[in-house]
């Protein structure tokens, strides 16, 4: 896996994006979709306490978007760059809208384990239970890329805020 620096610069946009759900009162997740050649095209963050909606992920609500603006040529050269790998839902969303490529921070398997060690119980910090699939598992035709070691400490430290660990 060769990560260049602009795709850090956009995994880095991500996590500050995710520091902004975490102000809110969201868990700290966020995504920036770019097209290759047309650079970034939409950005979000996670709302799913701030509207009350399970559903709000910021990777969900990018592959909405692009089913709405995009052509599927573009989905075709399209990369979610984004603070934490898919959730199965979002992989799903993300294969079925064409989008070509995933690139995460960190992993579904890490949070998992950053939770186990400050001691949160997975399903306290949930409303529903969803096995933390990874994405590759979920979506086997889309490309995915991570973690990227070199952003880790920052989304782990935002976890553990979430955490109040």
């Amino acid at each position: 896996m060769t990560i260049t620096t602009e795709e850090v610069l956009h995994l880095r946009r991500s996590i500050a994006l995710a520091a902004e759900a975490l102000d809110a009162g969201d868990a700290p997740f966020g995504s920036v979709l770019v097209v290759e050649g047309e650079g970034v095209q939409h950005e979000d963050r996670n709302r799913t306490v701030t509207m009350g909606d399970a559903t709000r992920h910021p990777e969900f609500e990018l592959a909405r978007w692009a089913a709405a603006h995009l052509t599927a040529e573009q989905r075709s050269r399209a990369t979610v760059y984004t603070s934490g790998e898919h959730c199965p839902m979002c992989s799903a969303a993300h294969a079925w809208v064409g989008l070509a490529r995933i690139v995460y921070a960190a992993s579904a398997a890490q949070l998992e384990a950053w939770k186990a060690e400050w001691g949160v119980n997975a399903a306290a910090t949930t409303t529903t239970t969803v096995a933390a699939l990874a994405a590759g598992q979920v979506a086997p035709g889309v490309v995915v890329e991570g973690p990227v070691d070199e952003v880790v400490p920052a989304i782990r430290e935002l976890h553990r805020r979430h955490a109040g660990a």
